[in-house]
């Protein structure tokens, strides 16, 4: 048992300097930037402002309650101590102290992810150390975990948890091991408990186990282990509402009409700007009038859609080189996983459109796959030099364009916090 517990805690935490060093440099980074935000400024959190004071984000519902359970099942028991943690630290007082604790949980959750990123490209793909240090620098600019990272919201945790399961997983597939009941479980809750929609993933390895279908007994044994873990979460989330079936049900199709109406802007353009790009590359902003149930009056801040045609060059040029992995690696396993992954959340946002207009808050859920599927890319062209210099280039030439891009519309943020929330 002390063993198995040792070897979570070195998959968990980092297990070497480079690993150590990685860690404190995004926490310092983000905290930085978080920190300046959460004591100059009301917008992470204020009591007067229920949702969207930026983004479409939830802060002060999540926060407090933890969000609908009938999406966030479980987020409400992870709140409540990240609420009382920061209560503790800013003496009962929702003052900056108690913003900047916020900002600590979720800077040090993204700080983790990019973390078990790097694992994932060296333990993994077992990518040199400069490839691996540039991808995740890479990923580290993106929209998705710049937000999250001053953001207490169930896609920051989200986004943790979904990383390094594809990494626990990933370690359990390459050296042959079956994922076994307890951590299955465990994994079912804790994603599925923060957004309900991702607990398909959970079971998208287990279909990849190898010789699954070469024997019945193999079958047999997966399906038990699924079994089991579905209905532990489905008992613990009928428990959760009092077993009122009929509930859940009504309010997820109230929930799927209010986030699924077609809007002016095209599908397509809602699919490039939003879903796929605005969890990537910052689009202009712009701002509108909103007010609470108690007649607040507030100034809210939204991503548009994409006005030059640089931005979709750039999405082109990415989802091309998303794309040739996805093809190089056709036979890969672990290729197989991160593409169904990505497949259900496009099912989800681009088919039924649930969430499609501001689908740049659940980039948590899936942009992570970016860097991975780029990382595979550069593992199937290891013998190819000339073509590696080349895709060198051009990763260069986007990062420089994505860097430039989200700092000045962060600083765009800024300003804004500036104006309004003071």
């Amino acid at each position: 048992m002390k063993t198995k517990f040792a070897h979570f805690f070195k998959i968990v935490f980092p297990s070497s300097y480079m690993e150590v060093g990685i860690l404190l440099f995004f926490m310092t980074a983000y905290l930085s930037f978080g920190g300046f935000i959460a004591k100059e400024f009301r917008l992470i959190y204020d009591e007067r402002i229920p949702w969207d004071a930026y983004f479409s984000l939830d802060n002060y519902s999540i926060v407090t309650t933890g969000g609908g359970w009938e999406r966030h099942p479980f987020s409400k028991y992870l709140f409540d101590l990240i609420r009382e943690v920061a209560l503790t630290v800013s003496g009962g007082k929702k003052d900056a102290s108690f913003r900047i604790s916020l900002v600590f949980c979720s800077a040090t959750a993204v700080s983790f992810s990019l973390l078990h990123l790097y694992k994932y490209l060296r333990n993994i793909i077992s990518l040199p150390l400069w490839i691996s240090l540039f991808l995740v620098l890479f990923f580290s600019v993106f929209t998705t975990p710049i937000i999250l990272s001053f953001t207490p919201e169930t896609y920051t945790y989200s986004l943790f948890l979904l990383v390094f399961f594809n990494y626990f997983s990933a370690l359990n597939i390459t050296q042959e091991k079956k994922m076994t009941t307890l951590p299955l479980t465990g994994f079912a809750i804790f994603i599925g408990g923060l957004t309900i929609t991702n607990l398909a993933k959970v079971y998208i390895p287990i279909c990849l186990e190898n010789r699954l279908f070469q024997k019945w007994s193999n079958i047999v044994s997966a399906f038990i282990r699924c079994l089991v873990s579905i209905g532990a979460f489905f008992l613990l989330y009928l428990w959760r509402l009092d077993f009122k079936l009929h509930t859940i049900v009504e309010q997820t199709f109230s929930q799927y009409e209010k986030f699924s109406k077609p809007k002016v802007t095209p599908l397509w353009d809602m699919i490039a700007s939003w879903f796929w790009g605005g969890n990537i590359l910052f689009p202009s902003f712009t701002i509108r009038d909103y007010h609470s149930k108690i007649g607040f009056q507030y100034k809210a801040l939204f991503m548009d859609v994409y006005s030059l045609w640089v931005p979709y060059l750039f999405l082109s040029v990415l989802t091309c080189l998303v794309i040739w992995s996805l093809v190089a690696n056709y036979k890969n396993k672990l290729v197989h996983m991160l593409g169904l992954s990505l497949f259900c959340d496009i099912v989800i946002h681009c088919i039924l459109k649930f969430g499609l207009h501001t689908a740049y808050i659940y980039g948590g859920h899936f942009i992570f796959i970016v860097p991975m599927l780029l990382g595979w890319l550069f593992y199937s062209q290891k013998t190819k030099p000339k073509i590696l210099s080349a895709l060198w280039c051009v990763l260069i030439i986007l990062f420089a364009y994505l860097s430039l891009n989200n700092l000045y519309r962060l600083n765009e943020v800024v300003e804004f916090a500036k104006l309004y929330y003071r």
